[in-house]
């Protein structure tokens, strides 16, 4: 009878539980964790799209999906290679949906001449693989920041102009082509940045008699950004705009140092929901610029607001009932597919990449670039402060091979396993510093990284694929905060350098939070 009566109150409670999460009432910020700057979003029938900067990461522009604004899945990425007329830094892709058809307009430096312009692919769905159909804007010493409005059924394509001179910034406007794919008279002004603050990732939309334009001003990368979001608003689509005297609408200074550069999306109903990215104060500043979602408003003077005020918070309404948020899972990749993960990324100015998957292992070589000594690394974004990543790699060959922290092939720890022996050593601007070398006997080694504090690592090894027998190799804590880029921030992963003919071999990789 006991049993029984304590089986019930497990069954009640349980169903009490699940109760109460179908019914919860808000969600936690960031809904896309891990570095992602310069977030776009849209909506098709039920499903959304959302994809961001990937900067110097290839694959290109990671593609995420959600049915409920809250909870987002990788499924691809824009572009699986370079497009042919680019060179690097891939920012700000946008997409857009017309006639059937979605549109990325994305900005890249140019091959010939290392200059930033803005290049245009197409796909049937956001899921497809995009074709690219080159360069579109090109237009003085730069031109970045793509966002497409349709007015009157006349589309056309805004961007950021006379960042690199000594002027005052501009937002500048053209028309499209029906297809989207071609410029079509001459560009005109919408708005000059005559208060020198910053003026980009502008977002346009039409409200009632207004039309509206969102943009950020300030300072968008680095320990310093003090990135925000201000609007200015116009009966004509060409202005002139007037500037909210109450600017900025959105900010940092609380659970976030700064925040800015999204897009917004309309729900069903007609309520409107925007995407932009956020550092994360203390700690978290080392996940990167991470997606934020807030609802966005008119009020009655009509002017734009955001749900729970001008500074960005972690805790916001849920958007749909029934919606539960889910925890970030570990993440765990056997290498049982034929193909990588989507998750994975490599650092392409650094090296090409030659990654397969043979046998339930993991090959991992490549064909470093001019002046890398540091090879191939394969790499995730962090999804907290506090995790540990963890591997058993093979010895088959003079390679050296293992795990990493990796911002640049100039800048990375490096704790890898090579002839016989277990180095750990560091890289910063392109001077080495040896922290432990030690000789070892055995065929296979598992090695973990443990990370707090979203830059402090420590090394451990064991000679057991398990890590039950686990040792530190270095008591002292080795600092990594030096490694973040201007635009981005170091990753974990996998590393091989040494001859691409010697492919390093991998059994697993675990990466979970502490």
């Amino acid at each position: 009878m006991k049993k029984q009566v304590v089986l019930l109150l497990c069954c009640l409670g349980f169903a009490c539980s699940s109760s109460n999460n179908k019914q919860a009432d808000s969600f936690a910020n960031p809904v896309i964790p891990g570095d992602l700057a310069d977030p776009c979003v849209i909506r098709i029938d039920e499903t959304y799209y959302a994809t961001g900067t990937s900067s110097e990461w290839a694959p290109f522009y990671p593609v995420f999906t959600s049915t409920d604004l809250v909870n987002w899945t990788q499924t691809g990425h824009v572009f699986d290679k370079q497009p042919e007329w680019t060179l690097s830094s891939f920012w700000a892709p946008e997409l857009y949906y017309h006639n059937n058809q979605v549109y990325c307009y994305y900005t890249a430096r140019r091959k010939t001449d290392g200059v930033s312009y803005i290049g245009v692919a197409t796909a049937p769905t956001p899921a497809d693989v995009f074709t690219d159909h080159g360069l579109l804007v090109e237009f003085g010493t730069e031109a970045i920041d793509a966002f497409v409005f349709e007015d009157d059924g006349q589309l056309y394509i805004t961007w950021k102009a006379y960042g690199l001179d000594q002027r005052p910034v501009e937002l500048i406007g053209s028309m499209l082509s029906d297809d989207g794919l071609r410029l079509v008279g001459e560009p005109f002004s919408l708005m000059v940045d005559n208060a020198n603050i910053g003026m980009e990732g502008q977002y346009l939309f039409k409200k009632g008699d207004y039309y509206y334009i969102l943009y950020s001003a300030h300072n968008c990368c680095g320990p310093t950004s003090d990135y925000d979001v201000y609007v200015a608003r116009s009966k004509r689509f060409k202005g002139p705009y007037e500037i909210y005297e109450g600017n900025p609408v959105l900010h940092g200074g609380g659970d976030f140092m700064s925040c800015g550069h999204g897009t917004a999306v309309t729900t069903p109903d007609n309520r409107m929901f925007y995407l932009c990215h956020a550092y994360l104060p203390g700690d978290g500043f080392y996940m990167g610029r991470q997606a934020i979602l807030q609802e966005m408003f008119i009020g009655d003077d009509g002017w734009v607001y955001f749900q729970g005020g001008a500074q960005a918070t972690i805790k916001h309404p849920m958007p749909f009932a029934n919606t539960v948020q889910h925890e970030v899972p570990p993440f765990e990749d056997y290498f049982k597919d034929s193909q990588l993960r989507k998750e994975w990324a490599w650092n392409y100015v650094s090296s090409e990449v030659n990654a397969r998957i043979e046998k339930e292992k993991l090959l991992l070589s490549g064909n470093p670039g001019e002046n890398n000594l540091y090879g191939t690394a394969l790499c995730l974004r962090s999804l907290a402060p506090r995790y540990m990543f963890e591997t058993e790699v093979s010895n088959k060959n003079s390679s050296s091979k293992g795990l990493t922290v990796y911002g640049d092939s100039k800048n990375l720890l490096a704790w890898v396993f090579v002839d016989n022996k277990l180095v750990l050593k560091t890289v910063h601007d392109g001077e080495v510093t040896l922290w432990k070398e030690m000789e070892i006997e055995e065929e296979s080694v598992y090695l973990r990284i443990e990370v707090t504090n979203g830059c402090c690592c420590y090394c451990y090894w064991s000679r057991d694929k398990t890590g039950s027998a686990i040792e530190p190799v270095h008591t002292e804590v080795i600092n990594c905060d030096g490694f973040i880029r201007w635009d981005r921030v170091a990753r974990p992963g996998l590393i091989h350098f040494g001859n691409p003919d010697e492919p390093a071999e991998f059994s697993f990789f675990r990466m979970t939070t502490l």
